[in-house]
């Protein structure tokens, strides 16, 4: 089998969701990971994300939180739900049917899965991880924490990356000690110099160094938490 790429769509409650999938060579099995958009949406810049991770021998879905009629309503129903209730709300919801459809894909591993989140994606992944426990590792870039904060002692491993000087890298702060003292296995990391945004390599803060510095900690991390659990 040869790595293809295609839109697709599952369904979540009465409603079907749009995503991006990306199958690696070979019949697998494969680990699978679940990858969550910014704030710009299921755009070309997440496509081209969801097919380097099929490059590496993951199948990727990237999924389009704002699916739906309005896009603004959409926006506005999904960043409402992150503020006001971080660990029940549909975009929760919609990213748990999201991993079931993964799951149930031929040549996926419904054991090893992961989620990778980008901005409030990032934010999404870390809430989301604390009540799904079929996530095995998470990657949230420059993404705040849930309310309550000790939520997150229900983590699986995380391997974040941050920025200096955000909004965000007070939460990555927050979160490292979090991990500590629950003794969650984790790799935490500031970026000095960076701004928010500085792996989307289509804007003018993309920082190349850290970009490539955090895709192989990541790599590195999924490869331990992920893909070698099928040899233990």
């Amino acid at each position: 089998m040869t790595q293809t790429a295609s839109m697709t769509a599952y369904q979540s409650g009465r409603r079907q969701i749009e995503g991006y999938i990306a199958h690696p060579e070979g019949d697998g099995p494969f680990p699978g990971i679940i990858l969550i958009h910014e704030i710009f949406g299921l755009n070309e810049n997440m496509k081209v994300i969801t097919r380097r991770f099929a490059a590496q021998g993951y199948v990727a879905l990237a999924v389009n939180l704002f699916a739906g009629r309005s896009r603004a309503i959409c926006m506005f129903r999904v960043m409402a739900g992150l503020l006001l209730t971080p660990l029940h709300n549909r975009s929760i919801h919609d990213l748990k049917a999201a991993l079931t459809f993964l799951s149930e894909q031929p040549g996926v591993d419904a054991s090893r899965v992961g989620a990778v989140g980008y901005c409030f994606g990032g934010s999404f992944a870390i809430a989301w991880a604390c009540s799904d426990d079929r996530l095995q590792v998470i990657a949230p870039y420059y993404g705040m924490n849930p309310r309550p904060l000790k939520a997150v002692a229900r983590l699986c491993p995380v391997v974040g990356s941050y920025p200096d000087k955000d909004i965000t890298t007070s939460a990555g702060q927050k979160l490292d000690v979090e991990l500590d003292r629950h003794h969650v296995p984790h790799d935490m990391k500031i970026y000095p110099g960076t701004k928010h945004g500085f792996f989307n390599d289509t804007s003018k803060i993309y920082d190349e160094s850290a970009a490539q510095d955090s895709w192989e900690r990541v790599l590195a991390f999924f490869e331990e938490h992920l893909v070698t659990k099928a040899e233990r």
